[in-house]
């Protein structure tokens, strides 16, 4: 396989943009954590209880920290009550040292409520929250400005904290799914060169296998057809790496009608009378393709499995539907058998082929005793243009006769 196909994955190894949204989460909470020191400090402290203004909202924001973090949903229900009553006792214990000055510091546990809380209980506790605000401030002692300053801070704090947070598991979580596609990318082009591999060099192997037993019978008694048939093996086999070339490139266009000349050649050096007959004139690439390639498929099943001595090969349209049937006159095939009932690699493979373009495959003995393997497809292949299509509309009918 091509290293370009090769994908490595590694958590330590994040994106660029779930990096970006945490730390924007950080930013944001920093400055909120920033601003409550200035609303103390503007108070005019001493220096003990700056120390502890400064404690207090260190540990709270870490707290939200923590609650904001990717691993906080996948918290059990027991951890995450713990953490909401010691995000509570950090929000409303300091309110006896600073009173109205820590005011707006229930913003961050309404949006850890958001977050932790189920949604039928987290809404209903955010709006209890936000409205114990303004009745905390004005039983304070606090002005109007001051109690709607506080009001509107704690609402905006915690819908802010809570978007973002939403918004950064969002984006880990379209990373994660952009990783998945890739593996399966990867995979999918893994199936696509093993099942290309399968259909080609199957046909081509056994091909030159049968071409070399061939000349080693000759070779003693005539040298002259052992040469020939030489010649024919060395095409074989650069065909096939031609072939193999084309599958590594992911692009490979096949001809039904030269498959099945070359067929009719093969057939006849294996000693099986081969009887062709295509009439289905000039096909979309596609299906010409996928035609071409159940075709090759098998006939390598046969050159494999069977003890052949006559095979069939027809190909014709019927309306809007191209059929292509190869029948074998032995009625003892087991492996044919066996692989078209089981799903054999080879019919799985066309199988999947053929559902891609909106056809469909039969196999199985006739009532005749014959073995009989049957594909259609129709002439304009699912997932095609149309316009593409009308470029390739059967023409004049061409026939290929091998015997």
């Amino acid at each position: 396989m091509p290293t370009r196909d090769v994908v490595p994955f590694s958590p330590r190894s994040q994106a660029p943009a779930p990096r970006l949204a945490h730390a924007i989460i950080v930013a944001a909470l920093a400055c909120y954590a920033t601003m409550t020191v200035l609303n103390v400090v503007r108070t005019r402290p001493g220096t003990g209880e700056l120390v502890l203004c400064v404690v207090l909202v260190l540990a709270l924001f870490g707290t939200q920290l923590a609650v904001s973090s990717p691993q906080a949903r996948r918290w059990p229900t027991r951890r995450k009550t713990l953490v909401l009553l010691l995000q509570a006792v950090l929000t409303f214990a300091p309110l006896a040292w600073f009173s109205v000055s820590w005011g707006s510091m229930e913003g961050p546990l309404a949006a850890s409520l958001l977050l932790t809380l189920p949604a039928r209980f987290a809404w209903p506790s955010y709006g209890l929250l936000i409205a114990f605000i303004p009745v905390y401030n004005v039983l304070a002692g606090a002005t109007v400005d001051l109690v709607l300053y506080f009001t509107i801070a704690s609402t905006l704090t915690g819908l802010v904290i809570y978007g973002l947070t939403r918004l950064t598991d969002l984006v880990s979580e379209v990373h994660e799914n952009r990783e998945e596609l890739a593996r399966m990318a990867v995979a999918q082009e893994r199936l696509r060169f093993a099942r290309d591999l399968h259909d080609l060099l199957g046909y081509s192997l056994s091909a030159i296998t049968l071409k070399g037993e061939l000349i080693q019978r000759l070779i003693s008694t005539r040298p002259d057809k052992a040469r020939q048939e030489t010649d024919s093996v060395l095409q074989v086999a650069r065909q096939a790496l031609a072939d193999v070339r084309l599958v590594s490139s992911g692009y490979r266009n096949m001809s039904l009608i030269e498959e099945a000349e070359s067929t009719g050649t093969v057939l006849c050096a294996a000693d099986i009378r081969a009887e062709v007959e295509v009439e289905c004139g000039r096909l979309h690439p596609v299906v010409d393709t996928v035609l071409a390639t159940a075709l090759r498929e098998g006939v390598t099943n046969i050159l494999r499995h069977s003890q052949v001595r006559v095979c069939t090969i027809k190909a014709e349209v019927e309306e809007e539907t191209v059929r292509l049937g190869l029948t074998n006159d032995n009625p003892h095939t087991p492996s044919d058998l066996v692989s078209a009932r089981s799903g054999g690699t080879g019919l799985d493979n066309l199988r999947c082929r053929f559902a891609a373009i909106g056809g469909g495959l039969s196999a199985g003995l006739r009532e005749d005793g014959r073995f009989h393997l049957e594909v259609w497809a129709p002439l304009r292949p699912t997932g095609h243009d149309e316009n593409e299509l009308l470029v390739f509309e059967p023409t004049r009918p061409e026939r290929t006769a091998v015997a």
